[in-house]
């Protein structure tokens, strides 16, 4: 550890987790879990360490008898076809045959046991994959562009600044203490895949004059989160050169390690640092770190494609496309998997890829190929072109496995679609997101329709019921989706959704999208067919 830890000098006035950090490092837990608590099982892990098992990725699931959620970065959702079966094995060996794609493009299990992790953390290992810091207060898993190198609409490739600036933090522990998780995103797409609005820093692209050439390079905004206070992040005054990435990150990073808010756990995300500094000051401050940059030049974001990629595109390559596949909910079997990572060998580029809508796309296929690849058993599980609600769905790991969690997610998006199916056929994507408590991992603020889990008093029980959020977008017109009032139970959320999804179907004008719809019509609008229906 090369830094000073200044808040030390507080430490009366910092939160328990906090203390526990000052007293061991996260990473510090790796060790132990293989060398101790693998072979003497989850009653021999400390108070302390408890709290520090997220370091090495992991969580505690429900019900707490001892199994744990294991989550492995995937860097802006790029995987060979080797680390693909990697974690098809481990899926089947440990997991139970079930993988999940989370809300960053992480690949999840479920049910692992404490004694089976140094296995794991070797397989892994092995093909250049790691669970280290994918939780904790630390540098999480870059997002980005899952269509890095292959992307007709990027103004670069972005794979080897992403591979960098991960290799930089991971495991280093002048960063692996800061005051919460710090999520960045990295893209040179128009279409802004890297949801760039929601994470502490994300980079998009841009172009500048520079001695009367024009050089492509990046804006970035600091500052943005989601949870119980969304907030999206603020534009910086700068222009980012390629190469100059890392060393604004780490400026980044070292600012919210040295500054940011250690009292309350709540109040600790950079976002409030930002809130209370101002961009002016942040900026003043971070050019301390890297030196002065030069100003904005001209954004070249255009568009918002919430990361959904379905069917057969064009690749920047001749003669070549990738397929988006939908992914239901993320759930994926080890065979799965597997077979898709075959098929990447045997007619693609060897690789892979998640992305946040929580799907898969394969790339580098021979358009010659096409008719016959469409053609496999697999692609009628996982289709290229889904025409179902539950395509443009996307729902957080819920109750099944997490403790936080108010509702099974899982199902009740799953009851949902199905019920929309039989009554709806759309001819253009709705976006609803579920999340099962105020984390918002499943991403409500920025669906056209969100519904957040949480709990109702009915007569002498506490009952199941939703918060619904409408209109929520990121791009050109960002917003966060508008709260309702009034909490909605299950049995009147399905025809409560029906409603709102009709009534757009009847009163759209020509091509207005669901938000767009929403800001016509208002909040109001809204409101009075939830109380009308919320009996």
């Amino acid at each position: 550890m090369a830094y000073d830890q200044i808040w030390k000098q507080d430490e009366e006035n910092l939160n328990n987790v906090e203390k526990i950090k000052l007293r061991r490092d996260g990473l510090d837990v790796v060790d132990t879990i293989i060398n101790k608590y693998s072979k003497q099982g989850l009653d021999s892990v400390s108070e302390d360490d408890k709290i520090l098992l997220k370091w090495a990725g992991i969580y505690e699931q429900r019900p707490k008898t001892g199994q744990f959620m294991l989550r492995v970065r995937i860097n802006t959702g790029i995987m060979s076809s080797v680390q693909a079966k990697t974690l098809a094995d481990i899926s089947h060996k440990y997991g139970r045959d079930y993988a999940r794609i989370s809300t960053r493009g992480a690949v999840q299990f479920y049910n692992i046991e404490i004694n089976d992790l140094p296995d794991i953390f070797k397989m892994l290992e092995s093909v250049g994959l790691a669970s280290y810091e994918s939780c904790g207060d630390c540098p999480r898993t870059v997002v980005g562009n899952p269509l890095a190198g292959i992307d007709k609409d990027e103004l670069m490739d972005t794979t080897d600044i992403v591979n960098e600036v991960n290799n930089f933090f991971l495991l280093n522990r002048d960063f692996s203490n800061l005051p919460r998780k710090f999520k960045i995103s990295i893209s040179s797409s128009i279409n802004n895949p890297g949801n760039c609005e929601i994470n502490d820093i994300s980079f998009t692209p841009a172009v500048k004059v520079v001695d009367g050439n024009e050089v492509i390079g990046f804006h970035f905004r600091v500052g943005g989160g989601l949870s119980t206070k969304p907030n999206m992040a603020k534009e910086v005054d700068a222009f980012v050169l390629p190469e100059d990435v890392l060393r604004v990150v780490v400026g980044a990073a070292t600012i919210f390690r040295d500054f940011g808010y250690r009292k309350s756990r709540n109040h600790a995300r950079l976002k409030f640092l930002i809130e209370d500094w101002g961009v002016e000051k942040f900026t003043q401050k971070l050019f301390e770190y890297t030196g002065k940059l030069p100003s904005k030049g001209i954004d070249k974001v255009e568009n918002w494609n919430s990361s959904y990629f379905y069917g057969v595109n064009k690749q920047k390559q001749k003669d070549k496309s990738y397929i988006g596949i939908h992914v239901p909910l993320g759930s994926l079997k080890s065979g799965q998997l597997t077979e898709l990572a075959k098929i990447s060998e045997r007619f693609g580029d060897g690789f892979i890829r998640t992305t946040s809508s929580q799907n898969i796309i394969i790339t580098g296929i021979k358009n010659s190929d096409i008719d016959e690849v469409l053609s496999l058993p697999i692609f009628k599980d996982l289709s290229p072109n889904p025409k179902t609600f539950l395509s443009h769905l996307v729902a957080c790991t819920g109750s099944k496995y997490c403790n936080l969690a108010l509702a099974d997610t899982q199902k009740i998006g799953e009851r949902l679609a199905s019920y929309l199916d039989s009554k709806l056929k759309p001819d253009t994507p709705i976006r609803i997101n579920i999340t099962g408590c105020p984390n918002s991992c499943g991403h409500l603020h920025i669906a056209d329709i969100g519904l957040q889990a949480a709990m109702v008093k009915s007569e002498d029980k506490m009952e199941e019921a939703y918060d619904v959020f409408i209109g929520g977008k990121l791009g050109p017109g960002a917003q966060f989706a508008q709260k309702l009032k009034g909490r909605v139970k299950e049995d009147n959320l399905l025809s409560l959704i029906y409603m709102f999804v009709s009534v757009y179907l009847e009163k759209r004008d020509g091509a207005e999208s669901f938000n767009e719809f929403v800001k016509r019509l208002e909040i109001s609008f809204f409101q009075e067919i939830l109380d009308n229906n919320n009996h």
